[in-house]
């Protein structure tokens, strides 16, 4: 049998295409044959208990999330602990419905490595196999790590390469971090599903054993709408309960105290909440997370009385986000500097506020140099914050996506 030139041809076209369309489904997802868009955070106890939230299907299985102290156990199905998920339909890409979970694994024990699978369990269809480590109980003295990232914020699969590389150099230098704080503007639209498919999926290899904690971003909450971004995590319920809106929250990790703000709406109610909530935290060290910056590139006016509580309370640090530039103030107290911010800050004499420029595609010109700037600059490349609290010391330092440190500062008690 004779095969025209044109015939081949276009049989090879039809195999090139097809391989396209598989490599391009496969690029992010993995597919979506299995769960996708896995997020992981403290809602509970950090020492005893994980939250998930995943994507699947449009909504009609039941979840399941699984949790076992050895990947052997897990794949056996031996010695295994089964959580129900809750699920509801939203909409997703192309206007078609999509299958929210969420679970909770809870009972564990701290300071222990679990591995984890999530899924419907009737039909045997699973996410891959992940493990995360619990943190550790009390833990006044233990020594802790964990990331400062924000501003996300991309549209295209391409944009969200830049996020997961900055987030596996941040895993490169901070291998022991035990979450991920992250100051705001996750996605540029939060109604798009195919941007927050790619925040996650691109990557999932740190995000599905590192737990994120997320703050709400200006474009995250949009016209004091935030369901769907409240929709991609389970956090916890103790702050500001407007559903519909970024949430407030507060969570422990060892000696740290960490509260998370909404700059974006109900400004005074979280005033109020935020003052019961640092009054009735007895840990050493009290942080702070908003997105825009009470002290940053420039100054958000209205958070003066939230300034004010950080004062009452002396906390230690504010992390933040909005300025899509590198930002650290001298510490200050009552608006006034009080320190050199070269020496380390002593017995909580000042808060100290950092933006860490960028994780994403977006940077801004860098702003007018202002009093309280002790660093500012725009280098114009994705930045992260380790932090590592050991005793009486928390040390902040800034890299740039390739590894560089940019910047340093020291806290003591």
């Amino acid at each position: 049998m004779k095969w025209s030139s044109v015939a081949i041809w276009s049989g090879v076209g039809a195999v090139i295409l097809v391989v396209l369309l598989l490599v391009a489904k496969e690029s992010v997802t993995g597919g979506t044959d299995k769960p996708y868009s896995i997020g992981m955070t403290f809602r509970g106890e950090a020492s005893d208990s994980r939250a998930f939230t995943w994507r699947y299907g449009q909504g009609e299985a039941a979840g399941l999330l699984q949790v076992a102290a050895s990947r052997e156990s897990l794949k056996d199905g031996e010695s295994v602990m089964s959580f129900p998920a809750s699920h509801e339909i939203r909409t997703g890409e192309q206007g078609k419905p999509e299958g929210v979970y969420r679970a909770e694994a809870t009972g564990l024990t701290p300071n222990t490595r679990y591995w984890y699978r999530l899924g419907d369990g009737a039909a045997d269809v699973w996410s891959e196999l992940a493990s995360f480590v619990t943190g550790p109980e009390g833990g006044a003295d233990a020594e802790v790590s964990f990331l400062h990232v924000a501003d996300s914020q991309g549209e295209t699969e391409a944009d969200f390469r830049l996020w997961s590389r900055t987030l596996n150099k941040a895993m490169e230098k901070y291998p022991q971090a035990s979450f991920i704080v992250h100051t705001g503007d996750l996605t540029e639209n939060p109604d798009d599903p195919a941007a927050w498919r790619y925040f996650f999926d691109t990557a999932r290899s740190v995000l599905s054993r590192v737990p994120l904690m997320p703050v709400t971003g200006n474009h995250d909450e949009v016209d004091n709408d935030a369901l769907e971004y409240r929709s991609r995590f389970f956090l916890p319920e103790n702050g500001i309960a407007a559903k519909d809106k970024g949430p407030s929250y507060s969570f422990d990790y060892g000696p740290v105290h960490i509260v998370v703000l909404n700059t974006e709406s109900d400004l005074n109610k979280q005033r109020d909440w935020l003052k019961k909530d640092l009054a009735a935290s007895d840990k050493p060290w009290r942080i702070a997370a908003i997105h825009r910056g009470a002290y940053g590139g420039n100054m958000y006016g209205k958070l003066e009385d939230w300034v004010k509580v950080f004062d009452e309370y002396q906390v230690d640090l504010v992390l933040q986000g909005h300025n899509h530039e590198y930002s650290r103030s001298y510490p200050l107290r009552g608006g006034k500097i009080t320190g050199n911010g070269d020496d380390p800050v002593r017995e909580r004499a000042g808060t100290v506020y950092v933006t860490p420029n960028t994780a994403g595609p977006k940077f801004n010109e860098k702003k007018e140099d202002l009093f309280y700037h002790k660093v500012h600059f725009q280098n114009n490349k994705q930045m992260f914050g380790g932090i590592t609290v050991s005793g009486n010391v928390l040390t902040y330092r800034a890299y740039d996506v390739e590894g560089r440190l940019l910047d340093q500062f020291v806290l003591e008690h």
